[in-house]
């Protein structure tokens, strides 16, 4: 609900999914921000790991696969109507 006013704004796309998941991430282009769930803390208090593409098979590459992975099962979030 707080991310759907995004759907309707040009260049971003809102899915939602149902994949257990034990990090949040956050990716444009060859950047990403991971957020580290810890048992016990918020997500908001939880490390946050900026993550830059500078090489092949790094860890940025194994997020991105992650990412990737889940969203092309994701259902797309419409705009609200």
């Amino acid at each position: 609900m707080h991310y759907r006013p995004l759907a309707s704004t040009p260049g971003i796309e809102v899915r939602t999914h149902a994949t257990t998941l034990y990090n949040s991430l956050y990716r444009s282009d060859d950047q990403q921000l991971v957020n580290a769930h810890v048992g016990g803390v918020n997500a908001y208090a939880a490390p946050v790991w900026h993550l830059r593409r500078h090489e092949t098979g790094g860890m940025f590459d194994t997020y991105a696969e992650s990412f990737d992975a889940v969203w092309t099962t994701a259902t797309p979030v419409r705009e609200a109507g």
